[in-house]
């Protein structure tokens, strides 16, 4: 019986760590690049099943979430603006990686080019190509539905 509660509280620890973590890296990436809305909501999700004031918080992002697709995919231009952003994200992570020298006209010393290496690259891979996968559910489930 103590074997099942202590499965119960370690599922229960691990769902709230996940759940802050989300709501961490979505707050965030709210400034910074990356799916900002996506993770908010994806950890307010995970809180949800914790605590009250989750769920009824849980509402008004996911509709902002939806709203932001919808938004990007609105006109070609959107369309078009939204898909180079998803590839120059992708881009810039693969050049930070690759960490070229820094540059001549760089004022301030050559360690502070492109800080992180591989780490801040992979997350910019890996955040382009989320917001890439979620530029192409927004186009195949928004767009369609706008032009009908």
């Amino acid at each position: 019986m103590v074997q099942v509660r202590g499965g119960k509280t370690a599922k229960s620890v691990a769902l709230q760590a996940a759940g802050w973590l989300l709501v961490a890296v979505g707050v965030a990436a709210l400034v910074l690049p990356g799916p900002g809305l996506l993770a908010l909501f994806a950890g307010l999700a995970l809180l949800a099943t914790q605590y009250e004031w989750a769920r009824r918080r849980l509402e008004p992002v996911k509709e902002a979430a939806l709203r932001a697709a919808a938004t990007s995919v609105a006109s070609p231009v959107r369309l078009v603006v939204s898909a180079a952003g998803v590839a120059g994200m992708v881009a810039l992570g693969v050049v930070w990686g690759v960490r070229p020298d820094a540059p001549a006209w760089w004022p301030i010393g050559d360690q502070w080019w492109m800080p992180g290496g591989w780490g801040t690259a992979v997350s910019l891979i890996v955040s382009g190509v989320i917001a890439g996968a979620t530029l192409v559910y927004s186009y195949l489930n928004f767009r369609e539905a706008r032009e009908a």
